[in-house]
């Protein structure tokens, strides 16, 4: 019995140390978001005067994956798929536009939603969700949850990410990896944005058409321990 235990702890170790090394230490996906996305100022723009989405530009798949730089933007950037004009899919609804939480657990929270045929990009806190066909890269995210864990030899450190972003009765469901299971979800109330989170939380979002001059630099988040 006491031989069974020790191969367990033995299992349970190097599967952690195993999903650690995967969620902080390995390479980040290269980053091919437009340059000038992130140097542009996504600030200053108004949220409200929405492109019509109808063909006459660019398709999803021409414009490259959006993905984070290390774990967060310096600033809020211009928006990934401005020049695209493909016309969404009868599965999709337009959420498109600037959000905030007016109640629920994360009350305060600010995000922008992107979509241009198949694409969705949502952008908040200072990370980048770039789900769809793109020119660069897979469809799933993939990039970081944003918290810095820890910072080594100057680096930050910061748990990675992947999931799928796919509409289903006209709601827009979140899962890990593409197949794990249900994390996110985010659907139309009316006027309102209803955006659900894997711990319980309903937090009910209204429209913005600028952004709050605090949310133009994220907020560092995470324990941030320094290890040398």
């Amino acid at each position: 019995m006491i031989k069974f235990f020790k191969y367990l702890a033995i299992v349970l170790f190097t599967t952690s140390l195993g999903l650690f090394s995967l969620a902080y230490l390995s390479p980040r996906p290269p980053l091919t978001i437009d340059p000038e996305t992130l140097a542009g100022d996504g600030s200053q723009l108004d949220y409200c005067a929405l492109p019509k989405l109808d063909g006459s530009g660019l398709l999803a798949r021409d414009i490259a994956k959006g993905n984070t730089p290390g774990c967060a933007y310096d600033q809020f950037p211009l928006p990934i798929l401005r020049d695209c004009t493909e016309p969404l899919p009868e599965s999709a609804d337009d959420i498109r536009g600037l959000w905030r939480a007016i109640s629920g657990a994360r009350a305060g929270h600010v995000e922008r939603v992107e979509q241009c045929g198949d694409r969705v990009v949502v952008t908040a806190a200072g990370i980048i969700h770039d789900y769809g066909p793109n020119s660069t890269g897979g469809l799933n995210t993939n990039d970081t949850e944003g918290r810095v864990l820890f910072t080594a030899g100057g680096k930050d450190f910061c748990m990675r990410t992947s999931a799928s972003m796919i509409w289903e009765d006209k709601t827009l469901n979140f899962y890990a990896f593409g197949w794990g299971p249900k994390v996110v979800k985010r659907y139309r109330d009316g006027e309102f944005l209803i955006w659900e989170y894997l711990d319980g939380s309903v937090n009910k979002m209204e429209r913005l058409c600028s952004l709050p001059v605090e949310h133009k630099t994220p907020t560092p988040r995470g324990g941030r321990y320094k290890l040398f």
